[in-house]
């Protein structure tokens, strides 16, 4: 196993240029100077190691702090997955079940609003809803789940519905795909999750799951959406079939969709989750990600991404604790959610993803020396925690299993 790179505060990022590789090191000082990278530098970033990988991450963590400073936020909100029953049959899934399996679920509509109530009652801003595609669900059931929880609380957030859900409901209902989006806007959507990207590639997506939809569809949705006014998260999945290369392209379309758009919110690297799922156990894939690879990937990121999409989030109930930290230290800023409860990447084999409480963020926020904050949604800070209370404070006893050690992958949300 090879070491971690050490941390190095961003006002020593040039002294650590100075012991990396002479192209790693012009390709950073590239970066550092605001130059947006092509594919040949970008690559051999997503490539490093050793000194130079500890350059890339002292370098992305100095184009942190220029951008959005020591702060890091996080959102409370609630995960509500209102189905696992789903025909697509990704190969990387470990959530979906038929429809007769003894662990099938659905909740009503009536439950998706409890759960969001106590949501909102429990402090809540947002709630996260997505689930698997039932081959019989009704082609309005996203609308009306909406106009639900929006009649019932008015001022909760709903972040809702995967690129892969909206092609659904275009499908079900016949609609357009720009009339289906305003309809949804009309009754509520006030942002949609920029997952079912996996990694924007047809090839690799063929592998992955081939009744996903492709690439072209997925930019499709997600441009007609920025267009509207409904902004969306971004995400990549890695740590399985992939190549470094397949990052950088991914990493470098969302760049050039947020330079047309300017509708992405954050960028998310979701680690595969491999322990349950057929993909890994028929041999089609490695074990998801090591402690260095999530450093490089959060990284190559903020330095591909810097002066396009500010946000570079981490998700704990991938990493853990003690690595989403280290990743802290690496380019990111924010801490997803607290979500309260979480199906789809435990029933992959994550061990997070019930509950981190608000106090228990801030304390993990405040003990690698950043500040606390509590954002919307959409990153408007609605309070900063800037007291620290005096002593270095320690992580929760509770949340300090460091996933390093076990190697073990976690992921937030659906792919």
């Amino acid at each position: 196993m090879n070491e971690a790179p050490q941390v190095v505060s961003p006002r020593d990022a040039q002294l650590v240029l100075v012991s990396c590789s002479a192209n790693v090191r012009e390709a950073l000082e590239r970066a550092l100077c605001g130059e947006a990278l092509g594919f040949e530098p970008a690559l051999l970033l997503g490539q490093t190691e050793g000194a130079d990988l500890q350059a890339l991450v002292a370098v992305a963590d100095k184009l942190r702090r220029e951008t959005v400073g020591d702060t890091i936020t996080y959102v409370v909100n609630r995960n509500i997955n209102f189905t696992n029953v789903c025909f697509v049959g990704c190969s990387f899934c470990g959530f979906a079940r038929g429809p007769q399996a003894a662990d099938a679920y659905s909740f009503s509509t009536d439950e998706v609003v409890r759960r969001a109530e106590e949501a909102w009652q429990r402090g809540a801003t947002e709630v996260c809803i997505q689930g698997g595609l039932p081959r019989d669900l009704d082609g309005f059931f996203y609308r009306d789940l909406l106009r639900a929880i929006k009649r019932a609380i008015p001022q909760m957030h709903v972040h809702a519905f995967s690129p892969m859900e909206i092609s659904y409901g275009v499908d079900k209902t016949g609609m357009p795909l720009r009339d289906y989006l305003q309809m949804m806007k009309d009754e509520g959507l006030g942002s949609i999750p920029g997952t079912a990207a996996e990694i924007l590639d047809d090839r690799v997506r063929r592998e992955l799951s081939p009744n996903k939809l492709p690439v072209a569809r997925w930019v499709e949705i997600i441009t007609m959406a920025h267009e509207l006014g409904i902004p969306t998260t971004s995400t990549m999945m890695y740590g399985h079939v992939e190549e470094a290369a397949d990052w950088v392209r991914h990493i470098l379309l969302l760049r050039e969709i947020q330079k047309r758009t300017g509708g992405f919110t954050e960028f998310v690297p979701l680690g595969f989750v491999h322990e349950k799922t057929r993909l890994y156990r028929h041999g089609g894939a490695r074990p998801g990600a090591k402690r260095d690879e999530h450093l490089r990937v959060h990284a190559l990121a903020r330095v591909l991404l810097h002066g396009a999409i500010r946000n570079v989030q981490v998700s704990w109930v991938k990493l853990g604790f003690e690595t989403s930290l280290a990743c802290m230290n690496a380019g990111a800023n924010d801490f997803s959610g607290t979500l309260m409860e979480e199906s789809i990447s435990k029933a992959a084999g994550a061990n997070f993803g019930e509950y981190v409480s608000p106090e228990e963020f801030q304390s993990m926020i405040r003990s690698i020396g950043r500040v606390p904050a509590e954002r919307t949604t959409t990153y408007r800070i609605r309070r900063t925690f800037d007291d620290s209370g005096g002593a270095k404070p320690q992580i929760p006893a509770r949340l300090q299993l460091n996933s390093a050690e076990h190697h073990s992958p976690y992921s937030e949300g659906a792919y």
